[in-house]
């Protein structure tokens, strides 16, 4: 009985000890806080742009990956970040 009433009091004494989110100052749209507070960027983010207007990183049908200067028909993940080839 003693074990289970202290297992009640650590278990208690733990929901205590956990601080509750804190959201006043958030990341904004389309971003959430990182392990240490940063505000870090969503993945599965969708950009609108206005038509005719090429889409940095995204594929077009029959010419390929956009980088900003010329189109590259693959791209990997490198440092954090595409690389094109």
């Amino acid at each position: 009985m003693k074990k289970l009433l202290a297992l009640a009091f650590a278990a208690g004494a733990a929901m205590l000890a956990t601080a509750p989110a804190d959201a006043r100052q958030g990341c904004g749209p389309g971003f959430h806080r990182g392990p240490y507070g940063h505000c870090r960027p969503n993945r599965d983010r969708v950009v609108v742009a206005a038509p005719g207007t090429l889409i940095v990183g995204n594929f077009y049908r029959g010419k390929g990956y956009w980088d900003g200067h010329r189109y590259w028909q693959r791209r990997y993940r490198w440092h954090n970040g595409w690389r094109y080839r």
